[in-house]
């Protein structure tokens, strides 16, 4: 079969190109540590409300971490626990989620914070709240009925 002398090279370019992409990307997740999120963490749905640190749904201080506080969320029918919570400015908080029922979201407006909570599994997330004022938790996965009433507030406070 006889191929064109332009078909050879674009034929040649685009398994080059997709050489180089592959290599990025395995570099990138084998040589410089980047891994999945932390689905790895399993809990069972039903216990949720008496296993750590689920049992005490909150703000709590940390000793020993390279974080400060833990904040731990568990979203159920159309709520988070806890419904709000004040967390110091500046301070690097771990945040933990799980859910006890079905797939719900959770995001943090005006932050990075964007998280899929499946029951079974544990999310987790280190960040710093560095600019005072309210942020709105929301739910971003559409879980019943009483999806829209479903929401929390972090007061980042001095």
């Amino acid at each position: 079969m006889h191929m064109h002398k332009f078909e050879k090279i674009w034929l040649i370019f685009g398994i080059g190109a997709l050489v180089v992409f592959l290599s990025v990307v395995g570099v990138s997740a084998f040589y410089l540590g980047n891994k999945p999120p932390s689905c790895l963490t399993t809990i069972d749905p039903k216990k949720v409300d008496t296993e750590a640190p689920f049992d005490k749904p909150g703000l709590n201080k940390v000793e020993g971490k390279e974080w400060d506080y833990e904040l731990v969320y568990v979203a159920s029918a159309f709520f988070y626990n806890p419904g709000e919570v004040e967390v110091p400015l500046g301070a690097k908080v771990k945040v933990i989620a799980t859910t006890k029922d079905v797939v719900h979201g959770f995001q943090v407006a005006g932050t990075n914070i964007n998280m899929m909570l499946e029951p079974g599994y544990v999310n987790e997330i280190v960040t710093t709240f560095d600019k005072e004022g309210e942020y709105l938790v929301v739910c971003n996965e559409y879980c019943g009925t009483g999806h829209h009433l479903m929401s929390s507030k972090i007061k980042v406070v001095k």
